[in-house]
């Protein structure tokens, strides 16, 4: 699949669907029994793409008046991949109804790119 395909693919609205922007406050109250305890909005981007992977992220945006720092992001990946309400095998699933064929996917390590934005790579391995 080229870039341009893949871009019409992979839209703004088609990431808002895999992990709508209410999914934040639902993974909080779920974490935490609180919405407004969550230190910042999970959504989901595109990263890159190349002939066997495709790259995406959860970009973690620190909430105003909260501390992304101080939450501990370095863990998630772990809770990502299990936790029901982030669903990336779901994910997955919808991603390959679009028509492109994966063969596996993983998560990278929390990355902080600032004190307000952490990023955990989401990896989609094409077959």
């Amino acid at each position: 699949m080229n870039q341009i395909d893949l871009e019409k693919i992979i839209t703004r609205d088609f990431l808002d669907g895999l992990l709508p922007p209410e999914k934040s406050d639902q993974f909080f109250e779920a974490l935490y029994g609180d919405a407004s305890e969550g230190a910042y909005d999970i959504r989901l981007e595109f990263v890159s793409a190349a002939s066997d992977q495709i790259v995406l992220a959860f970009n973690l945006t620190q909430r105003p008046d909260k501390c992304l720092v101080c939450s501990l992001t370095y863990g998630l990946p772990t809770v990502f991949q299990r936790h029901p309400l982030i669903d990336i095998k779901g994910m997955v699933g919808k991603i390959e109804e679009s028509g492109l064929k994966i063969s596996g996917w993983h998560l990278g390590k929390t990355e902080e790119n600032s004190s307000s934005l952490h990023v955990i790579p989401l990896y989609l391995d094409l077959s």
